[in-house]
């Protein structure tokens, strides 16, 4: 049986001030209405009933995760005590799954990520599930076409067309490149043969246990001890004590990178990672001067920035080019643009400086 799992422990330092340690940017509306995990949410909806639908926490985001996702068990709400990245995360997720349906099938997805349409990362889903079923030890991922060259994104090589697919191209998976430079995406857009990793997976749930246990042994060891608590009045102390102790790895280097029985399916929707303040130029446009308004602005001479206020405060612009900012009742943040990255050294020194209330 097919399971939801989304992954939401992340704490979305990129979109500070807006995003903080107990409001990150998955329980924000940045795009709608509806907070992002609610789309995430939304969007599975035609997939797995409320109780196939599960979340992985932490302790912070717990309470306010629940809370926007009240159509989802409480139990179904995986709080981690401390973040270990995506391996222990999933392994985590992996056993729950396991204690409930020895079966199951795990989709996989960020919680902080907008799709369109939705009936396209059904149709992606049910395709991956199917390839699951053929082989029950694959593991599938889900493949973007770049559309401009990203330094920010991972990116898969693809290899031989697999059959089958119902019109979303299969391939075989050839390699992983990392993070590149500016010229090195360029030469993958151009060359036509790699796809942004999305980072959305399916597979059983078993099949990704065992692989952990071949290739990451001690953050097994810590969740094949912690399975037996589950549904015990031992078991959060058991989580305090044991998942501490799993060594902190990204699925892809723990087990996607170390294994060859691999596919990915080509997406036909489209897909942003929201990943910074960029994203909002993306998804929410440019007036005629470039620049991107959330809130109350008047710009003179003001081109290509992204400003981000309160409808009732007024940010006024003169002369200025490439700015990001962001007006709240706490924090103000101006900034190059063409700098994003430079925020993780800001966020930083706000801790050295001991002003983690702002964080």
């Amino acid at each position: 049986m097919l399971h939801a799992v989304i992954m939401a422990g992340g704490s979305g330092t990129r979109f500070w001030p807006l995003s903080r340690t107990t409001r990150p940017k998955q329980l924000l509306s940045l795009t709608g209405e509806r907070t992002m995990i609610q789309q995430a949410m939304d969007r599975c909806e035609n997939l797995v009933t409320p109780q196939q639908m599960w979340v992985v926490t932490n302790t912070q985001q717990a309470e306010a995760t629940t809370a926007q996702l009240s159509e989802i068990p409480s139990a179904n709400i995986l709080r981690e005590p401390v973040a270990r990245n995506t391996a222990p995360c999933i392994g985590l997720a992996a056993i729950h799954l396991l204690a409930q349906d020895p079966e199951a099938i795990m989709l996989l997805m960020p919680a902080d990520h907008v799709i369109s349409p939705v009936a396209e990362f059904e149709k992606s889903v049910q395709i991956a599930s199917q390839l699951i079923e053929q082989d029950s030890e694959k593991l599938v991922l889900f493949g973007v076409v770049p559309s401009f060259p990203a330094t920010g994104y991972g990116y898969i090589e693809r290899g031989k067309r697999l059959s089958g697919g119902n019109g979303n191209p299969i391939f075989e998976v050839a390699g992983f490149r990392e993070k590149p430079n500016h010229d090195t995406a360029e030469e993958f857009v151009a060359r036509g043969t790699f796809f942004w990793n999305c980072g959305i997976f399916v597979w059983k749930a078993r099949t990704i246990l065992d692989l952990i246990a071949k290739h990451e042994p001690q953050i097994y060891e810590q969740l094949d001890q912690l399975r037996q608590f589950i549904g015990t009045p031992e078991y959060e102390e058991q989580l305090a004590n044991l998942f501490p102790n799993c060594s902190s790895i990204s699925i892809d280097y723990a087990i996607l990178e170390r294994t060859s029985n691999l596919a990915v399916v080509e997406a036909l929707f489209s897909w942003d990672d929201v990943g910074s303040w960029q994203s909002l130029q993306r998804l929410r446009g440019k007036d005629d001067s470039g620049t991107t308004v959330v809130g109350t602005h008047l710009g003179i001479d003001t081109h290509d920035c992204i400003i981000y206020g309160q409808p009732n405060h007024l940010i006024a612009t003169l002369g200025v080019d490439h700015l990001i900012i962001v007006n709240l009742d706490d924090a103000t943040y101006v900034a190059d643009k063409r700098d994003e990255n430079a925020i993780k050294q800001l966020i930083e020194l706000i801790r050295e400086r001991g002003l983690e209330q702002f964080l």
